[in-house]
């Protein structure tokens, strides 16, 4: 059975764990990232949130991918591929690490311009922030552990917020 769907409120050590993760992601990753974001939610202050860290790399080049996959698994990290979404690679967070979702991105257009203009919008727009963490409550409680129907239901409202800025 899948794990239910967890929204907490916000925790002020989301930002510490990041940058735990960041040095230990930037010591391996050195000049092959051009920027390492602390994305998503937990990104956000004062935002509820899955306790689940979501953290986008930018690749300095397309070619750099192969060495990147490498020396992520060289401390702990299996890649996952694209799961569908074109230019963003997914990666499996270590056994026992802090709760983190790593992803690599590709081109700075597309998901991780995209995921860096929700988290700077929200970090500015507190009404915004406050409507999206209530919904993300309302949708954990509705939808239980089916995760694919959470992220769903959470499609508008971030079309909606993208399409303002």
């Amino acid at each position: 059975m899948k794990a239910a769907i967890t929204v907490c409120d916000y925790d002020p050590r989301w930002p510490e764990q990041f940058e735990k993760l960041r040095t230990q992601i930037a010591g391996v990753l050195v000049e092959l990232a051009a920027s390492i974001e602390h994305i998503g939610s937990t990104a956000v202050p004062g935002l509820a949130a899955k306790p689940i860290i979501d953290i986008d790399v930018l690749l300095r080049s397309e070619a750099d991918l192969p060495a990147a996959i490498q020396r992520l698994a060289s401390i702990g990290y299996s890649h996952l591929s694209d799961l569908g979404i074109a230019g963003r690679e997914a990666f499996q967070a270590p056994v026992g690490d802090i709760p983190h979702h790593l992803y690599v991105c590709l081109r700075e257009d597309g998901e991780y311009r995209r995921h860096v203009a929700l988290r700077d919008h929200l970090r500015t727009h507190p009404k915004d922030a406050h409507a999206y963490a209530a919904l993300k409550i309302e949708l954990s409680r509705k939808f239980g552990n089916d995760r694919e129907a959470y992220t769903g239901a959470k499609t508008n409202f971030i079309t909606n917020v993208l399409r303002r800025i």
